[in-house]
C-alpha cells in the first residue's frame, strides 16, 4: 500500500442476517451482540499497536493504522488476513461470556477490506460518514421494528418510512412507539469508538505500604461524537501520528471515557442528518 497514507480496514460480518436470526438477536439492536463485536475489536486493537482508532457499528469495525506504520511492510493480503482471523477468532472465544446461555449454533464468519485515505481531512470524513450511517440505520431500524412489534407488517412499516426525514422518523417514534430518540443508548445511535488512553494504574507497593502507581496505555470504548472538532482535539494523538504513550509523557491524558458529548457536539450529527432522506 501507498506510503504516508492513512490505512483503514474494514471488517464486515459475511451472512450476519442469518446468523442473527439462528440466534434470536434482539431487534433492532441486540446489547449482547454489539458488546461483543466490541470485545473482540478491543482484543484486536491491544494486539496491534498500530491501531490508533476504532469504530463499530452493528457487524462491522472500521480500525485506522497510523500513517507512518510499515506493518507488514504494507501489503494489504497481510494486513487483512491478520487482522479478519484475529477478530472472527476473539469473536469464537468471547462468545460465551456475552451470551453465557445460549451456545453457538452456527459459525460466525467475516470479511475485510484496505482503504487508504491520503489526508487528514479524507479520514475523519470517512469516520464522520460511517458514525452518520449507524445514526441513520439505526433511527430507520428503531421505527421499523417498532412498527412491526406494533402489529403492522413488514411491507406496511417499508411503506409509512419510504421517503420521511429525519424529523418524520422522530415524530414516528415519539407518537406512535413513545419514544424519544435522543433518550436511546449512546451505542445505538452513535456506535462505539475505540480509543488509546493513558490511565495510573497501581503496579506494586512499596516495603512501607506506599502504593506506586504508573502510567499505562489502555484501550477503552467510548461513544462520543467524531463529527464534531471536540473529539479530534481531545484525541489529538490519532492525526499527530504519535503514539498515546509518547504524548502522554508530554502531558497526562486526562480520560472521561465512555461519558457522552453533549451540546455543541450533539448539534454536530444532527445538522449532518437533518436534511438526509431514508430509503
Amino acid at each position: 500500500l501507498l506510503p504516508s497514507c492513512w490505512i483503514v480496514i474494514r471488517i464486515d460480518g459475511k451472512g450476519f442476517t442469518k446468523f442473527s436470526d439462528a440466534h434470536e438477536f434482539d431487534k433492532p439492536n441486540d446489547e449482547r451482540a454489539l458488546k461483543l463485536m466490541n470485545a473482540a475489536a478491543t482484543s484486536l486493537m491491544e494486539s496491534q499497536p498500530d491501531i490508533v482508532l476504532g469504530f463499530g457499528q452493528s457487524d462491522e469495525f472500521s480500525f485506522v493504522l497510523k500513517k507512518s506504520t510499515d506493518l507488514y511492510t504494507r501489503r494489504s493480503s497481510k494486513l487483512i488476513s491478520v487482522f479478519v482471523s484475529y477478530f472472527t477468532a476473539a469473536y469464537v472465544q468471547k462468545w460465551q461470556t456475552f451470551f453465557p446461555d445460549l451456545d453457538m449454533k452456527t459459525l460466525p464468519s467475516f470479511d475485510a477490506r484496505t482503504v487508504l485515505y491520503p489526508s487528514d481531512t479524507a479520514l475523519r470524513d470517512y469516520m464522520s460518514w460511517r458514525q452518520a450511517d449507524c445514526h441513520i440505520n439505526n433511527q430507520y431500524n428503531t421505527c421499523f421494528w417498532g412498527l412491526v412489534k406494533n402489529g403492522k407488517s413488514k411491507t406496511e412499516a417499508q411503506k409509512i418510512l419510504k421517503g420521511t426525514l429525519t424529523n418524520d422518523k422522530n415524530e414516528i417514534m415519539f407518537t406512535e412507539l413513545g419514544t424519544n430518540y435522543n433518550d436511546l443508548p449512546q451505542m445505538h445511535r452513535k456506535g462505539s469508538v475505540l480509543v488509546r488512553v493513558s490511565e495510573s494504574k497501581h503496579v506494586k507497593d512499596k516495603p512501607d505500604g506506599t502504593p506506586v502507581y504508573r502510567e499505562c496505555i489502555v484501550v477503552r470504548v467510548t461513544h462520543e461524537d467524531m463529527i464534531s472538532p471536540k473529539f479530534w482535539t481531545k484525541y489529538s494523538y490519532i492525526l499527530e501520528n504519535t503514539s498515546a504513550s509518547a504524548r502522554s509523557k508530554k502531558k497526562h491524558v486526562s480520560s472521561p471515557v465512555g461519558e457522552p458529548m453533549g451540546g455543541a457536539d450533539e448539534k454536530g450529527t444532527d445538522k449532518l442528518l437533518e436534511e438526509v432522506c431514508i430509503r
